[in-house]
């Protein structure tokens, strides 16, 4: 009996390590470059997550996918959000990573008292990128759903995400943030957002971006208090703090996904252990100053 339940024990194991590996196999990530004509051949460099699966399906004009862009943070890479474009990936979706900064950029500052505390350029620039790069996979991919689009981001990859579903409400499925700080949160209601939010110190989200509990509740958005540091949300963080925000991220797709291409139609969300909005505390000097941080 001993060594049946061995051997039924290592079976099981056997089989959950085949189940993921054949689950990672099963995603296909492709790089590609485009060069944006109107802006002087900038190039948008982008990395796409799809299941062959589906990608198949799409290729023979059976489907049509729907569409993630994820936005990355300052100074961070586009490839360093796989652990988020692979669940989009599982689920059907093509993920679109996109590079929003460049070597050769300016290099990013803070101004006390200007609009997003000086930012505003480097996110309509990130808002540009978007729109040439689904533009562009248009091209490769023109079975998918571009007119509505989910639109992911962390730290200053979270503020061009709202900032574009704020400008193109209507292009805009669902709303995912990872501590964005700077561009308030879009309360119209016009469809769903969910929110990590960090337990930093060094990163402070600026008053008025967050929701009160009664405007979320209201416009569906759904704050989730995490124990997790500002970078921690990205492919280098912990094994623990990724799998959560896996895992709640793949519920609240399961939960708003309707199998079709068309908006999501917005319920009132539960706000997940609520918290107090950080206070901000800007530097002493109304100058411009560098900006240090990783992904602020």
């Amino acid at each position: 009996m001993k060594r049946g339940i061995t051997i039924l024990v290592c079976v099981g194991a056997l089989a959950a390590v085949s189940y993921f590996t054949m689950s990672k196999w099963a995603i296909h990530h492709e790089t590609m470059t485009f060069l944006d004509a109107s802006r002087d051949n900038r190039p948008v460099q982008i990395d796409v997550a799809v299941r062959r699966d589906r990608e198949m399906q799409a290729d023979a004009g059976m489907i049509n996918l729907p569409v993630a862009v994820l936005n990355h943070g300052n100074t961070v890479k586009f490839t360093e959000y796989s652990f988020l474009a692979n669940v989009f990936a599982a689920r059907g979706y093509i993920a679109i990573s996109i590079q929003h900064d460049l070597p050769t950029d300016a290099p990013m500052v803070t101004r006390v008292g200007e609009l997003y505390v000086g930012r505003l350029a480097q996110i309509q620039r990130g808002v540009a990128n978007i729109k040439f790069a689904v533009e562009e996979m248009k091209k490769v991919q023109p079975n998918a759903d571009y007119d509505h689009l989910t639109v992911v981001g962390h730290s200053m990859g979270g503020d061009i995400t709202m900032y574009f579903a704020k400008q193109y409400p209507d292009r805009v499925r669902k709303v995912v943030t990872l501590d964005n700080l700077r561009v308030p949160f879009v309360t119209s209601g016009k469809f769903k957002i969910l929110s990590f939010r960090s337990k930093d110190p060094q990163f402070k989200t600026d008053p008025g971006v967050i929701p009160s509990n009664e405007e979320c509740e209201k416009a569906g958005i759904t704050v989730v208090q995490t124990g997790f540091q500002h970078n921690d949300m990205r492919d280098t963080g912990p094994d623990t703090a990724k799998e959560s925000i896996q895992s709640m991220l793949d519920k609240f797709l399961a939960d708003t996904d309707t199998g079709d291409v068309a908006p999501v139609e917005t319920k009132v969300s539960p706000l997940i252990e609520p918290g107090p909005v950080a206070p901000y505390a800007p530097p002493p000097s109304g100058e411009a100053q560098p900006d240090k941080s990783l992904t602020h």
